[in-house]
């Protein structure tokens, strides 16, 4: 069997701990130097002499190591490692003419390792660190397969590839022009053209902006509008529906699918029925985060989405998940049987040019309401009269405890996750709130952990948690799925919903991934309007009706999938489409 011994550098201390792994090892008692401690005074592990036995990842206090042992059925050498006990990935996407291929899978598990490797950021190394690995190699590597002709264009420069990167965020920095000198410079495409494309992307009014000063909806929109600009046979996307309300990420589906008529194009995506919508084929990635990570074999969008569900791959007969995802939405039942927990009458809120007319509605308790609508509608600005952080000019809310997990999340405070979680209820760290809340929310690996060094995911985690050991009688949420994968999406509105319905309390959660809040809203609350000019939000709806009156507007059609429950888009004029919009049913679950 093949192991493979990972050492998270960030957390090992061989000094504090007393070189625990190397005077526990069995090899280094029995004479050999299994365990080391390298030059830079971390654990240093020789995989070659490693038994499995388990024993050092179970003594580090710091769980900086792990031990694992890869799939049989992965026969193959790596096609890229970081280093010694460092990350392997193993497998690439396979580019297709003409067609969007997406790739989903949990984050550190390798998605953007492999976009940087065919767009030849980096260099395959065939797992090999004591070497210089040459060009000839690694195309007698790919012998046989569709990559060797692919990385023998990309070598010789026949392959020209544009790239939209994960990370937006220090683009700003490295650009300090305009949105049209950026995309200029990058693209070398004429006025025009970059006026046509700022059309179709909806960002034709900060053209001449300064980076500097875009929101993180329009960095994106303008990195994506750079992308597709630039001439080049490949288009890479690493997660475009990021900071972008549903309605712009079904524009940006829609341009993406036609730059693909004539274009390769691989797009990574975390909300599936935006990657659902968008890709021909699918590649699932899976293994272990941070420790390695496996390219499955192309399936169809439907049948890829669906295994990766499943957690199992019937082709390869590897099984990566012990349970299969469904999304079972029967806890909306009896609804109308609870009793009205808080109401609100009419609202309206002036800010500046923009008016907020909100009609009056009533929550019931133990309920879970989602809120859908565009970006700059009116949402958040809502969710501040519930939370009291702003007065509506015209009517009154009642006075209830809220507990609020705003849109943004700022990590100000220098302390550990643990005296950010103790600091709002001191039985955080108790056995109950670790089984309903930290062991789902994977926050136990991090309680030592400042809050100033967590990732953006991690971060995320934490302010849900906070927000759900507050004792309150609304529970708020701004957008809890960013910056979360598939799973961690889906764990998310499970611990939501458990601890909602576990108490006489009642939650309102906004956000831009349709199928979350599907699955996690027993009504919901549309948003429509004019960004920035007005916005209007009827009654509490059902799921049903709410769902139907936004995918109108969106102008798209969703149906129940079979296997998993989940809901699927249709592609446009598809059978069931066009079915669908005769009936007037968009939304058919």
């Amino acid at each position: 069997m093949t192991r493979i011994a990972i050492v998270k550098k960030d957390k090992c201390f061989p000094k504090r701990c007393g070189e625990l792994c190397l005077k526990k090892c069995p090899v280094n008692k029995m004479g050999q130097e299994c365990i080391v401690v390298g030059e830079d005074h971390k654990a240093l592990i020789d995989e070659t002499l490693c038994t499995g036995c388990g024993i050092c990842p179970k003594i580090c206090p710091f769980k900086a190591v792990s031990i694992i042992n890869l799939p049989e059925e992965l026969k193959e050498a790596p096609i890229f490692r970081y280093g010694k006990n460092a990350f392997e990935l193993f497998r690439l996407p396979i580019p297709q003419e003409s067609k969007v291929v997406g790739i989903v899978g949990a984050n550190g598990i390798g998605k953007t390792t492999a976009l940087d490797l065919l767009a030849g950021l980096k260099k395959p190394n065939l797992g090999e660190l004591e070497k210089e690995v040459s060009e000839k190699d690694i195309i007698s590597f790919m012998k046989g397969t569709e990559l060797q002709s692919y990385f023998e264009n990309l070598f010789s420069k026949d392959i020209v590839v544009s790239h939209k990167p994960q990370y937006i965020d220090d683009i700003p920095e490295r650009f300090k022009g305009t949105v049209k000198e950026l995309i200029k410079k990058v693209s070398g495409r004429k006025i025009a053209e970059i006026k046509d494309m700022a059309e179709k992307l909806n960002i034709s009014k900060i053209l001449d902006q300064k980076i500097s000063t875009l929101s993180g909806g329009e960095l994106q929109r303008t990195a994506i509008a750079t992308a597709i600009l630039k001439p080049a046979d490949l288009y890479f996307f690493d997660e475009p529906a990021s900071y972008l309300d549903i309605k712009e990420r079904v524009r940006v589906a829609k341009i993406i699918r036609e730059l693909a008529k004539e274009k390769a194009v691989i797009v990574v995506e975390h909300d599936l029925i935006i990657l659902d919508f968008i890709a021909d084929a699918v590649h699932i990635l899976f293994g272990k985060a941070s420790s390695y990570g496996v390219v499955s074999h192309p399936m169809s969008s439907k049948n890829g989405i669906n295994t990766y569900l499943a957690g199992y791959l019937r082709d390869e007969n590897i099984r990566f998940r012990d349970e299969a995802i469904k999304f079972d939405i029967s806890a909306r039942e009896n609804i109308k049987q609870r009793v009205v927990f808080a109401n609100w009458p009419k609202l309206t809120k002036k800010l500046g040019k923009f008016l907020l007319e909100v009609e009056p509605s009533e929550i019931y308790n133990k309920e879970l309401v989602g809120i859908i609508g565009a970006n700059a509608i009116g949402k958040t600005t809502f969710m501040n009269i519930l939370a009291g952080v702003i007065k509506p000019d015209s009517g009154t809310i009642g006075k209830h405890r809220i507990s609020y997990k705003p849109q943004y999340i700022k990590a100000e405070q220098d302390n550990t996750v643990s005296e950010a979680l103790l600091s709002v209820n001191k039985d955080a760290l108790s056995q109950k709130y670790n089984l309903d809340i930290l062991i789902p929310l994977e926050l136990t690996g991090l309680l030592d952990k400042k809050i100033t060094e967590l990732s953006g995911g991690e971060l995320q985690r934490v302010a849900i948690a906070v927000c759900l050991l507050r004792e309150a009688d609304i529970y708020l949420f701004d957008e809890p799925s960013t910056y979360l994968d598939v799973e961690q999406r889906l764990h998310v509105s499970r611990v939501i919903q458990k601890v909602i319905k576990s108490k006489d309390v009642s939650c309102i959660i906004i956000d831009h991934d349709l199928l979350f809040i599907n699955y996690v809203s027993d009504r919901i609350l549309v948003f429509e309007g004019e960004p920035s000019v007005r916005g209007n939000a009827s009654k509490i709806k059902s799921v049903k009706d709410g769902m139907n009156l936004f995918l109108r507007e969106l102008d798209m059609t969703l149906r129940k999938d079979p296997e998993t429950f989940r809901p699927r888009v249709n592609k446009p004029d598809s059978q069931k489409d066009k079915e669908q919009r005769q009936r007037g049913n968009f939304y058919d679950f």
